[in-house]
């Protein structure tokens, strides 16, 4: 069963001291484009943690969000009262040198200074970085669950595009028959026409078969078929395991079934078979806007 690369995923751990929110969501791409965006106090676990996500996600544009809460009240900053007692020396000895009024408000004025306050420069305890890991991998959990989901839908939606083409290839076989003798009666009309000029029947019947085994489509039904079939094959069973890497594989597929209808199109030289032509092509290029999804 084929996984898509859309998904969004959540999760979440806590601490006796912080609560963890993970956010990731995730788009088509080539190749995988990851970026976090997680708190100061998780920077230094992004190198660690890209290699088990990018293992775990193959492909997509990723991005990864993380939130970190305290649970408890905590002051991560102080009043720098030193400093603010020396600002302080400093603007009464400027007063008397300028005889300058005192401020009306001290503590306005002190606590607008640089450095007013001192910020304690948090360090990651093991909890709180087990915590972000497990965040993390609840979140990737639900993404993949959600990608599975996704790739239901995509499976259905290409059995059943499949399907048409091959019910549309089967109906070029009604004008098959009718094709070739009408192509040949209109060159023969044609030549009969041209009663000044005389040619070599023989030779001429060796150009119409010639002609004619050019606008033959046997081969292209029987390599479009087997496209088709390979397609399905690649898919899977509805209910298998994912593999890996389909979406690309399937890609090349789709390009090889679009070089049969093409040919098929090319060669047709008949109205009912051009009509059936456009129709396999506006299912397949629902199949490759679609396949671009597929991890």
């Amino acid at each position: 069963m084929i996984s898509s690369m859309t998904g969004f995923g959540r999760g979440g751990a806590q601490t006796p001291t912080k609560r963890v929110k993970v956010e990731i969501k995730s788009l088509n791409s080539k190749q995988l484009d990851l970026s976090l965006r997680v708190p100061s106090c998780f920077r230094e676990m992004e190198v660690a943690m890209r290699n088990p996500i990018a293992a775990r996600l193959e492909r997509g544009k990723v991005e990864l969000t993380a939130t970190v809460e305290s649970v408890v009240a905590e002051a991560s900053s102080t009043i720098n009262i030193d400093l603010l007692c020396a600002y302080k020396s400093q603007f009464e000895d400027m007063g008397r040198r300028l005889g300058l009024a005192e401020p009306a408000d001290w503590y306005q004025l002190l606590l607008r200074m640089p450095d007013a306050m001192k910020t304690e420069v948090a360090t990651l305890a093991q909890e709180e970085a087990d915590a972000f890991v497990k965040a993390c991998e609840e979140a990737m959990d639900a993404l993949v669950e959600f990608r599975q989901r996704e790739g239901k839908k995509l499976y259905a939606f290409f059995v059943e595009k499949i399907d048409r083409i091959r019910q549309l290839l089967c109906e070029v076989t009604q004008y098959e028959g009718e094709r070739i003798p009408k192509i040949r009666e209109r060159l023969e009309e044609q030549l009969s026409r041209l009663t000044s000029i005389e040619y070599d029947r023989g030779r001429l019947e060796q150009e119409l078969i010639f002609y004619i085994e050019k606008l033959d489509v046997t081969e292209e039904k029987v390599r479009l078929a087997a496209h088709l079939n390979y397609f399905m094959e690649t898919l899977g069973p509805a209910d298998g395991k994912a593999g890996e890497g389909q979406g690309k594989k399937l890609g090349f597929i789709a390009q090889e079934i679009g070089r049969e209808i093409n040919t098929l199109g090319s060669k047709s030289n008949h109205a009912g078979m051009q009509q059936i032509v456009v129709k396999m092509k506006d299912e397949l290029e629902q199949i490759k806007e679609q396949v671009l999804n597929v991890l």
